[in-house]
């Protein structure tokens, strides 16, 4: 296979740019899913984009090679030079700017553009006419993206170039970090192309970039949900990740985290029969299928079960863990309070006199509370938990902490 900096499916590349990024410090002879000779390709049509991003280095099994960024260089993520590389035939790119030039400023009938297209190409030798079937089918594609727009003529349909009055230069700054804040921020920075001089001042201190190689997946979702349609996904196997398996769901809410930046999909499986959790970078294809009925039934159950949510996760038994901690607040520490109220999510918190307060919540799982509960050691003046796994695994951590420091692990 020659080797092109262009790509036909998005869906290959993905998984190479996930390789190189997210799991990262592969040699050449890891890499194990495809041919040696595809695994250089991938690796030259990656580096033609992200060359300055590219790094190497040389271990005892081979060199290695991963993808290293710099939040506070890059204004812009990367990635998403992939999406600005795919490939088109001769027959697409010659028939896009004949159809643009034709509709520029006239509306025209499909029996006029047919014409039109033959006198543009009655200038070359060899060119090859477009049957009036194909064209439709661009004109119809073209319409639903919104490069064209449709009318009626008398009984005849007519299309023109879609004319667009937004003033892009007012809109610099928005533009900018939607493409960085947004889990759809490809679309900013297509935006951005247009721009003579997009603002490169904006930086994220936690910037989650990964998430841009899952916007096709995430756009077939959110679509999928704003239609309450049945979804057939089809998810990498944990266990062999050469290996696949679908779940038909109705798809509710995309939840994304603000630790690490990963997308959930919470749906409701039709064969688990409940709310189930489904990472969007494990989906591999997304297939609508048809208006579910009982679509608020589904969403409502849903909404029921996100209610006690702490992170993503329904537990094991599916039952509610209580959780209860005491902290001491010293004079003039507000924002020990502030903090609390704004990141208690389902929980409660409650004064009990003027340097005491009690956080409470019941949550589907509180092991997923643990990272949060330790940011309070040193004010944590008691914790207790119907879980007793969650309680006693804070302690014990909090015991090797003060083992390995050799200070007193009395109060925590």
């Amino acid at each position: 296979m020659a080797y092109s900096e262009l790509i036909k499916s998005f869906d290959r590349i993905r998984e190479y740019m996930r390789q190189f990024y997210v799991y990262g410090f592969r040699t050449r002879g890891e890499y194990n899913m495809k041919s040696a000779r595809s695994y250089d390709n991938e690796r030259r049509r990656v580096q033609s984009w992200l060359g300055g991003y590219m790094r190497f280095r040389q271990e005892a099994g081979g060199r290695e090679v991963y993808l290293s960024v710099d939040s506070r260089s890059a204004a812009h993520n990367p990635l998403h030079q992939a999406f600005r590389a795919k490939s088109f035939t001769d027959g697409d790119i010659t028939l896009h700017f004949i159809l643009l030039d034709l509709l520029d400023g006239t509306a025209l009938s499909i029996r006029e553009i047919m014409d039109g297209i033959e006198r543009h190409l009655a200038h070359f030798e060899e060119a090859q006419m477009p049957d009036e079937s194909t064209v439709r089918k661009k004109l119809k594609e073209y319409e639903k993206l919104g490069l064209i727009a449709g009318g009626k003529r008398g009984r005849e349909l007519v299309y023109r170039r879609a004319e667009s009055c937004v003033p892009l230069d007012n809109w610099k700054d928005a533009a900018a970090f939607f493409a960085e804040a947004d889990p759809l921020g490809v679309i900013g920075a297509s935006v951005l192309d247009r721009m003579e001089d997009p603002p490169a001042y904006i930086r994220h201190k936690h910037h989650y970039i990964l998430s841009v190689l899952d916007s096709e997946i995430l756009c077939s979702l959110l679509m999928a949900i704003g239609e309450n349609r049945i979804a057939e996904i089809c998810l990498r196997s944990r266990r062999s990740p050469s290996s696949s398996f679908a779940h038909t769901v109705f798809p509710c809410r995309i939840y994304a985290g603000t630790e690490s930046g990963r997308q959930y999909l919470l749906s409701y499986d039709y064969e688990r029969k409940r709310p189930v959790f489904y990472r969007v970078d494990s989906i591999l294809s997304v297939k609508a299928g048809e208006i579910e009925a009982q679509a608020e039934s589904y969403r409502s159950l849903c909404d029921r079960a996100g209610r006690n949510l702490w992170g993503v996760s329904f537990g094991h038994d599916r039952t509610l863990d209580h959780i209860e901690m005491t902290l001491r607040v010293e004079e003039n520490e507000y924002f020990i309070l502030a903090r609390l109220n704004r990141e208690k999510r389902c929980g409660v918190t409650e004064r009990i006199d003027e340097h005491t307060v009690r956080f409470a919540a019941d949550v589907h799982d509180a092991a997923e509370m643990l990272p949060w509960l330790r940011t309070f050691t040193g004010r944590i003046v008691s914790l207790s938990c119907t879980d007793p796994l969650v309680a006693g695994k804070f302690y014990t951590d909090l015991d090797a902490l003060a083992q390995m420091y050799g200070g007193d692990a009395d109060v925590p």
